[in-house]
């Protein structure tokens, strides 16, 4: 038994299994998503950069969720193109292990940075003559900083636990990216220690976090009813929808892959809600704030007027 415990030096992604021509198309179509994550991403990181109109806390925390979607698609998605157009569909063990690392650090970042923004609406909204003071650059700097130091620490919590198992085979990964509950299959020793602390982190970083989100918007909701203003209901509804969208799309898909009950089909189910994390999400999340954001409209076209004046 002991000789048959080895090190995988390499492993084979599965991916889509599907026909050639099938494989083509999702090239191309997932290209396009990727091209879009990045660009839409890019340029909403860019406007908050250079539009001193949007140096605010909401933006401050939107620029990170930028950040953290351009990082978190180009984690996954150039080896899943790169899988769709190559014979050769092997990567090697410790780049796979690094992918998961990098996915679920990322996936924890967005979580918590989720919260804070609904946080910080629910400050602006049902304290605003208290904004400025709670929600200064002080505290929104320490908020992005413990999300970020709490979402790499939590992630090395399961890549060590990840480590100690010895892997025997097999050595195919039934996903197009190294997803952590597709690697503990290859271990040949008990996993349970693993699902636990998967199944607990997503308790403390997935449920916790959802539930302090609801309340915040609840009581959003409340004080948005209570505005005598037609144009400051408007903005208020118009800011927390475009929150909660992304909230329901994120925190969604999470649960429904990490803590429903399995389908009949797992691996097919697992893959596509990934989809949903490395591109759908990513993609529409400048999609939902730039469409629905006055503030960042404006923002883009002032941009775009200063460079046609140029």
């Amino acid at each position: 038994m002991k000789a048959n415990q080895t090190w995988i030096t390499e492993v084979t992604l599965l991916g889509f299994q599907a026909d050639l021509a099938v494989e083509c198309f999702l090239f191309g179509l997932f290209s396009l998503f990727y091209s879009f994550t990045l660009l839409g991403n890019g340029i909403i990181f860019g406007i908050i950069c250079l539009d001193h109109r949007l140096h605010t806390p909401m933006y401050f925390f939107l620029s990170h969720l930028a950040i953290v979607d351009m990082s978190y698609a180009s984690n996954n998605v150039p080896k899943m193109l790169a899988n769709l157009v190559t014979q050769r569909r092997t990567i090697s063990f410790i780049p796979c292990l690094m992918q998961t690392f990098l996915y679920l650090a990322f996936a924890h970042i967005e979580c918590l940075i989720l919260v804070v923004m609904s946080y910080d609406r629910f400050v602006a909204i049902c304290h605003p003559l208290h904004y400025t003071v709670i929600m200064s650059w002080r505290v929104c700097t320490i908020l992005a900083a413990v999300s970020w130091i709490f979402s790499f620490l939590l992630a090395l919590v399961h890549l060590v636990l990840i480590l100690r198992l010895p892997f025997c085979g097999p050595h195919e990964v039934n996903h197009f990216f190294c997803e952590i509950l597709s690697v503990l299959k290859l271990a040949c020793a008990d996993t349970t220690l693993n699902q636990v602390v998967i199944f607990a982190a997503c308790v403390f970083i997935l449920v916790g976090p959802l539930c302090l989100v609801l309340v915040s918007y609840t009581r959003i909701l409340v004080a948005i009813l209570r505005i005598q203003s037609g144009e400051g209901r408007r903005k208020a509804f118009s800011t927390c929808s475009s929150h909660l969208c992304v909230v329901g799309l994120f925190f969604g898909s999470a649960i429904v892959m990490y803590m429903a009950p399995k389908s009949q089909h797992p691996e097919l189910q697992q893959k596509i809600l990934s989809l949903f994390y490395s591109l759908f999400n990513p993609m529409l999340n400048p999609l939902i704030y730039s469409l629905r954001n006055a503030e960042v409209k404006g923002a883009l076209r002032r941009s775009l007027l200063k460079e046609r004046s140029m």
